[in-house]
This record gives C-alpha cells, sequence and structure tokens, in this order.
C-alpha cells in the first residue's frame, strides 16, 4: 500500500503536527509526514503515538521521515 505523503518542511509547530492531523483523518490507515527539524519530529511521533499509530522515524539527509501505520 503507498502511503500519502505530507512535507511539512519549513514548518514550525504546530502546523506540522496540524497537518498530520488532518492528513490522519482522510488517510485512516497511514501517512508518511517529511520534516526538517527534530521539535516538529517529536511532536509528530508523540502524536502518532497517543492516537494508536505505530510510528517509524528514519532520517534522510538532514530531513526526517517519520511513517505513521495503523
Amino acid at each position: 500500500m503507498k502511503l500519502k505523503t505530507i512535507d511539512a518542511r519549513g514548518r514550525s509547530c504546530p502546523e506540522p503536527v496540524l497537518m498530520t492531523k488532518k492528513a490522519v483523518a482522510l488517510n485512516s490507515e497511514g501517512i508518511q509526514v517529511l520534516v526538517d527539524n527534530t521539535t516538529a519530529c517529536e511532536n509528530i511521533k508523540r502524536f502518532g503515538s497517543h492516537s494508536g499509530y505505530k510510528v517509524e522515524v528514519a532520517e534522510k539527509g538532514e530531513d526526517f521521515v517519520l511513517t505513521l501505520k495503523k
């Protein structure tokens, strides 16, 4: 299954978390989120975990790729 990808690079919190929340409402099985700072990464990890998603984080250069799956 190809996951929808949300590009939240260059955005400061809480915007990446709000974008993630909106995306999982439309794609409940899971999404991928691209961010470029550790604060957004940690906040999205926390949101995903509290929302019942398994969260995987991979570093890609200076960016983070978070995969949230049910």
